[in-house]
């Protein structure tokens, strides 16, 4: 019988990549979302795995539910006796967590509060987490391991997920029998080689690289690169960009590490490379084929100039490391994006 691991957020970006790399290695993921950050397909059904059930030839068990929902969530793991739960559901915009930091720390701590609480109630000790590099806040050293101190976070965004780590660090201290992966993410792109699932930011993307998408597919005239200014190669600022593929593969790498009873473990996901705003913009032209207009706007608020990952201790104690490179990044980006000039919503891919 396969091990059931309730997803959280799993139609959305990552957490969709990561119901794939779970089908695949034989676990039978349990998916939650509240549609917040991702599209309707047929029958209530996410877009995103109702094409996952067709990728593979199998189906998945969806529920529409909040994490603010305590009383929804108490019912689900009554029906089901989860091995494992991965956390991805939450706000992750770092501009719009500057312009509404108490929505996200209703939303964001809010919900993790839920989970974990419900989870302790029905004797479910495992938890691979969704982090961000943004806990580290602005680097004072470069590139960053994951002794390298947290907590200095230049937005609430940033700071929400420093607070969730820190609460499941401290339950981790408390019972014994908690075992937590905390992952923290440097910049996830690309998109599934299949080009049938990929980023769909509802509204204007926040991230660079689905805004650079559909700039060169023409749904936007331009990309807006907020300071040139910055103490970097080309003053536009540098991020270390992983493919999502390679990050799923990550959470299952983390899934495993649960059994060895790990305790609560910190892990970087990242290349260990970085690479500015401008450059980006030339990966994705030379991928696409296409030139992509941009302007220089002032410096966003919460932005820092650098950061890039010190990865080697995911792959000392976790056996895992990052496996494509900047152009099939941009590949796959650019075929997801041609595939589903509209997204979801009216894509061509089926």
């Amino acid at each position: 019988m396969a091990e059931k691991v309730l997803v959280t957020g799993g139609a959305g970006y990552i957490g969709s990549h990561c119901v794939v790399e779970l089908i695949e290695a034989g676990f039978q993921p349990v998916v939650v979302d509240n549609f917040s950050n991702a599209v309707r397909g047929e029958g209530d059904v996410p877009e995103s795995l109702r094409r996952i059930e067709n990728l593979l030839d199998t189906s998945i068990e969806f529920h529409e539910l909040d994490l603010l929902d305590r009383p929804g969530l108490e019912k689900l793991f009554k029906k089901h006796a989860f091995s494992a739960v991965m956390h991805f559901a939450g706000l992750k915009a770092v501009g719009e967590s500057v312009e509404q930091p108490l929505r996200y720390y209703r939303v964001n701590l809010t919900a993790s509060m839920n989970l974990l609480e419900v989870m302790q109630a029905h004797r479910v000790h495992n938890l691979v987490f969704s982090s961000s590099a943004t806990v580290y806040g602005d680097p004072q050293h470069l590139p960053i391991d994951e002794q390298h101190p947290v907590g200095g976070c230049t937005n609430p965004y940033g700071k929400t997920k420093y607070f969730i780590e820190e609460m499941i660090k401290d339950h981790c201290k408390a019972e014994k029998n908690w075992n937590a992966v905390l992952l923290r993410y440097f910049n996830p792109i690309g998109a599934h080689s299949s080009g049938l699932i990929g980023e769909d930011p509802q509204g204007i993307p926040n991230n660079l690289l689905p805004y650079v998408a559909q700039v060169a597919i023409g749904r936007r005239k331009s990309l807006n690169v907020f300071g040139n200014d910055y103490d970097t190669l080309d003053g536009t600022g540098v991020r270390d960009y992983i493919h999502v593929v390679d990050l799923a593969k990550g959470h299952i790498a983390a899934l495993k590490k649960l059994k060895d009873d790990c305790g609560c473990k910190v892990y970087n996901l990242g290349t260990g490379r970085g690479y500015s705003v401008l450059q980006m913009v030339k990966a994705m032209e030379k991928a696409s084929g296409r030139e992509i207009s941009y302007k220089i706007a002032p410096r966003r608020g919460g932005d820092i100039a650098s950061c890039y990952a010190d990865p080697r201790l995911a792959e000392k104690e976790l056996g895992w490391k990052a496996e494509f490179d900047l152009e099939r990044m941009c590949e796959d980006l650019w075929r997801w994006q041609s595939m589903n000039p509209t997204g979801f919503t009216n894509g061509t891919a089926s």
